[in-house]
């Protein structure tokens, strides 16, 4: 039996959407046209559904996963709303870093649920959406996956600690080769270097990660969920203290003239000319 749980997001603004079926909160992308871009509004969403998962005693597990050819290309330019205004440099930049920490507390709400999260990705995962997928406890990848954090290509920083958790799954070396260069990564390299815990063809993904979820939720839920808390307190103990310093760093380079460059060369489709303002 599938139950649709009612949320205060408008009716036909939904970014995600969440059932819960036999144990299981299925919180999917559900912007195909925009390959599930992200927006403030998607953040929101997330937080707002996510609160609902952590207190619906019905569900054991969540499977997380996207409508369409891609889990997330990124930041949806074309939402409204997108860039921070103010008055002057520093009040833009106070406003992206206030902005910034509210976007990890909603992320923080997904990643320290007490229920496990597996994660199914297809397709373009970036920026963002390789951000979202490393919130989950375990990633199951379609072969035909692509990660990358390009952020630095567009004159940002990483501002959602994709870069710090590519460190703990991966090591500082492929965080720095991934968040300094913006390189693509396949499903296979993924794999290799722990960001992904298992790759299927396409056709297999959806089946493979509602599988694996519902393995988690047949076992004991004060088991299951100890153990969630127990490795995320050893894994996560430097987090919040480098969060804070990722919410600056990413405020100030959102306001800088080399962010502006990056975008404007991203239209033009040149090469960007950074100057380090």
């Amino acid at each position: 039996m599938i139950d649709t749980i009612g949320t205060d997001i408008g009716e036909g603004e939904e970014r995600l959407r969440l059932e819960v079926e036999d144990g299981i909160a299925l919180l999917t992308l559900c912007r195909p046209g925009t390959l599930n871009g992200w927006s403030w509004e998607s953040t929101r969403q997330l937080g707002l559904l996510a609160d609902r998962i952590r207190f619906d005693p019905a569900v054991r597990a969540v499977l997380l996963r996207a409508e369409g050819r891609a889990f997330c290309a990124g930041i949806d330019v074309t939402a409204p709303g997108g860039a921070m205004t103010g008055d002057s440099a520093a009040q833009r930049t106070r406003n992206y870093y206030e902005g910034i920490r509210w976007v990890h507390e909603r992320f923080a709400v997904l990643s320290r649920l007490p229920q496990p999260v597996v994660a199914a990705v297809q397709g373009y995962c970036l920026g963002f959406g390789f951000e979202l997928a490393l919130m989950a406890d375990i990633r199951v990848a379609a072969d035909d996956a692509v990660f990358a954090l390009p952020e630095a290509r567009l004159g940002v920083a990483v501002d959602a600690g994709g870069d710090l958790r590519i460190a703990r799954e991966a090591g500082a070396g492929w965080a720095k080769l991934l968040a300094l260069t913006g390189r693509r990564i396949d499903a296979v390299t993924a794999e290799r270097l722990g960001l992904v815990q298992l790759v299927v063809p396409p056709a297999e993904l959806d089946t493979t990660a509602r599988a694996l979820a519902a393995e988690i939720a047949a076992n004991a839920p004060l088991a299951v969920q100890g153990i969630k808390r127990a490795v995320d307190a050893y894994a996560d103990a430097a987090l919040p203290a480098a969060l804070d310093r990722v919410a600056m760093t990413a405020a100030l380079t959102l306001t800088s003239e080399d962010a502006r460059e990056g975008y404007t060369a991203q239209a033009a489709r040149r090469p960007p000319r950074f100057g380090g303002a």
